[in-house]
């Protein structure tokens, strides 16, 4: 089992003057510890369990293009891009640019978008929940004929390119891997099955998990893709490194369900600390799962 290092919060003691180096360092130990993947949030606002807007909150491809040139190995996403943030012409560039320039290790990361307060403080239209999902797809196929060699005009709903053109091409070909974040069943599972080479859900009861799954593969089988070939991975709330233990027996039942990958967060004050802890006490025990 794989483990990703989700960075949701900067705010830890004197971010001020210090959030900039804790968070590379924090990125280097995770790249030179083995973790996976590696992700940031994409919100102009932070979250309101989090603090909400007067928190630090990074834009989130500047922090990836940042992150690409002080890292090696690990893969970098946001978790996830909010469908509503970018002209997905304009996305599609930025994530194969994030490709080029870390040499292969970009993934898309997307999803529907949900926090309204962001949108309204910063004048950003935030539509209904059916177009929102409405533009989701067809974002997934703009990205998806930007990187393709096939240059001839999309007459989307939205967003009609006269030119998609992508040079130079994205690192990894086809392209980079997508990832669609979300647990619905009928239209985000389905957006996984027809578009994504991974999905992430949401670290629910290893029996919810089990569902959410059955309904993707049900989406897989429609639409004739390969179930076993997409990467799951589930988000988890548990401290992996105080609840070390706790969080083994939580990662276990999620690998015989057949999730490939768990995403966990830096707890407390010290995420360096913290994401040391993890590589040296964590990952050498899911490892065999």
């Amino acid at each position: 089992m794989r483990v990703g290092l989700h960075y949701a919060s900067f705010s830890h003691p004197d971010w001020e003057h210090s959030l900039e180096d804790r968070l590379t360092v924090t990125a280097r130990v995770a790249d030179e510890g083995g973790v996976s993947l590696l992700t940031v949030m994409d919100h102009w606002f932070q979250m309101e369990q989090l603090g909400g807007p007067a928190e630090p909150m990074l834009e989130g491809y500047t922090t990836l293009g940042y992150l690409a040139a002080v890292t090696s190995r690990v893969r970098l996403s946001l978790l996830v891009t909010g469908v509503t943030y970018r002209h997905p012409g304009l996305l599609a560039k930025q994530v194969a640019t994030l490709d080029r320039l870390s040499r292969g290790r970009a993934m898309l990361g997307i999803g529907a978008a949900w926090y309204e307060r962001e949108h309204t403080g910063l004048g950003v239209p935030f539509p209904p929940t059916r177009e929102r999902f409405d533009r989701l797809e067809e974002t997934l196929e703009i990205c998806r004929r930007v990187w393709s060699d096939d240059a001839t005009p999309y007459d989307g709903r939205f967003h009609p390119l006269a030119e998609p053109v992508g040079v130079p091409p994205t690192y990894q070909r086809p392209h980079p891997p997508i990832l669609v974040g979300g647990s619905g069943e009928r239209r985000t599972l389905r957006l996984v099955a027809q578009h994504a080479q991974m999905c992430n859900l949401f670290g629910e009861a290893p029996n919810v998990v089990e569902h959410k799954l059955a309904v993707l593969r049900g989406h897989c089988d429609d639409v004739g893709t390969d179930y076993d070939a997409i990467e799951k991975s589930v988000i988890v709330g548990q401290d992996a490194v105080v609840e070390r233990d706790a969080f083994l027996r939580t990662a276990e039942a999620y690998a015989a369900l057949g999730v490939d990958t768990v995403v966990v967060s830096p707890v407390g004050v010290d995420p360096v600390g913290w994401t040391s802890s993890l590589v040296e006490r964590v990952l050498p025990a899911l490892a065999p799962l």
